[in-house]
């Protein structure tokens, strides 16, 4: 898959998990673009742990930026909660 398969891959990724976590998640697209392609990392190394393959696929971005977004808003929400 070239870099734009990968864009692409990555939006949609990002987009659909910011979709599936509630909350609000103040990133435009290129952050979104950024949280799908480490849940493509993320979900990758996963699919290769559990199951020994290195396709991951759309199901498993998904899976990963769901992690991924899900640990930033817990790390930054602590964060927040510091400083107040």
């Amino acid at each position: 898959m070239g870099v734009i398969g990968w864009v692409v891959t990555g939006l949609v990724a990002g987009a659909i998990a910011r979709l599936l976590v509630p909350g609000r998640d103040p990133m435009g697209w290129v952050g979104t673009l950024l949280l799908g392609l480490a849940g493509s990392l993320v979900g990758g190394v996963i699919v290769g742990v559990l199951f020994g393959s290195a396709g991951v696929g759309i199901v498993g971005s998904v899976i990963g930026a769901v992690i991924v977004l899900l640990a930033y808003n817990a790390w930054f929400r602590d964060r927040r909660l510091a400083r107040s």
